[in-house]
């Protein structure tokens, strides 16, 4: 088994900051990509930016600039710095691996955590 938890959501005003953390736990061999998708009310999710193994990342482009993902792979944990935020950026953030390895040689795909919600208001 495998499982993402999510931490660090709350309510935050506009222009403030908040840091969302993921780790990854059960009897982990390896995790390729690691990202973070969004949702907010009424709306599909949505990418938000998504690291590789090797720390290359990609961006939703009206994130970048504001958005930093991170990760400790050591640790299994890939983290979401959010700068500048924008009540707009109100939504579930979720974690989520496409691939995970696990000890044995099993693999599990399209593993996604439970959501952290990120409200941004005054």
């Amino acid at each position: 088994q495998v499982q993402l938890v999510e931490s660090g959501g709350g309510l935050v005003q506009p222009g403030g900051s908040l840091r969302l953390s993921c780790v990854a736990s059960g009897s982990i061999f390896s995790i390729n990509a690691m990202g973070w998708y969004r949702q907010a009310p009424g709306k599909e999710r949505e990418l938000v930016a998504i690291i590789t193994l090797g720390g290359s990342t990609n961006y939703a482009a009206s994130l970048k600039g504001r958005f930093t993902i991170s990760r400790d792979n050591a640790k299994n944990t890939v983290h979401l710095q959010m700068n500048s935020l924008k009540p707009e950026d109100t939504a579930v953030y979720y974690c989520n691996a496409p691939r995970v390895v696990v000890t044995g040689g099993i693999e599990y795909r399209e593993v996604w955590g439970q959501g952290t919600l990120v409200t941004v208001s005054s």
